[in-house]
């Protein structure tokens, strides 16, 4: 069976313009086009324009959508247990926030305890399934198994105290780096110092054991990586940058 391009825009409830697009940019060719000029697609670039969608729900850009799909490895049957195995974590994360949530009730109406503990475990659960999520491969790939497993288990003991301190320490980095950007600091001077220095308390809460080596790399990482990048770039440009060179500078100069 064949779609016309507004016939494949309801069907699948992206614009016709959107579709165009992804031609214009070889994500999703017709399968033909007539002599008039108009798109028709069929079976294969319905399934194609499916997987798209799967891939920009889970928030990969259209240049890592293209890499994944024209990979001469691709196999749609594959990407879909993929996706399958995607949403049922999230489903579980959903039900353990909600069931936090209806236990956080219960416990303000009297109806049951709470300890401190468990009111912070399922926010402690999901930033460990977030960052599997988004990075668990490549922080696997590079620093291994073991060792990631070591710094979930860290996080997921965590204190509401320690829990507070980790994201306090989080935010501050990148207000501070925001700062040290926007007035052209240094990144080796006594405020990239510091910003490292907070970097590397910030890691000990999650990390067993500290590593210049392992502390340059993630810095590398920030830059290397898009989705680090922009996580550190979303309010100013260049912040991944300056951090990277923070820790080099940093790692060069202290003796710990």
């Amino acid at each position: 069976m064949e779609y016309s391009i507004s016939e494949l825009s309801e069907l699948a409830g992206v614009s016709a313009r959107t579709l165009r697009y992804y031609d214009e940019i070889g994500l999703l060719k017709p399968l033909r086009t007539s002599e008039a000029g108009y798109r028709f697609y069929g079976e294969k670039e319905v399934e194609l324009l499916q997987q798209i969608l799967f891939y920009r729900e889970r928030g990969l850009e259209l240049e890592q959508i293209a890499a994944t799909l024209y990979n001469p490895e691709f196999d749609i049957r594959s990407a879909l247990q993929e996706h399958l195995l995607e949403l049922e974590q999230q489903r579980r994360r959903t039900d353990r926030l909600i069931a936090n949530i209806k236990q956080t009730i219960a416990s303000l109406e009297g109806e049951a305890e709470m300890s401190d503990k468990e009111r912070f475990a399922a926010f402690k659960e999901e930033l460990v399934a977030e960052n599997e999520r988004k990075y668990g491969s490549e922080i696997r790939e590079k620093y291994g198994d073991e060792a990631v497993d070591a710094s979930n288990r860290k996080m997921l003991g965590m204190s509401e105290a320690e829990y507070q301190e980790f994201e306090q320490l989080g935010k501050e980095i990148v207000v501070r780096l925001e700062e040290a950007v926007r007035e052209k600091k240094p990144t080796d001077g006594a405020e990239a110092n510091e910003i490292a220095a907070l970097h590397k308390a910030w890691l000990m809460k999650t990390w067993n054991q500290y590593s210049k080596e392992a502390h340059i790399g993630l810095g590398q990482m920030y830059v290397a990586d898009e989705r680090f990048r922009n996580y550190y770039d979303k309010n100013v440009a260049g912040c991944a940058e300056f951090l990277k060179g923070a820790i080099e500078a940093y790692c060069t100069e202290t003796t710990e």
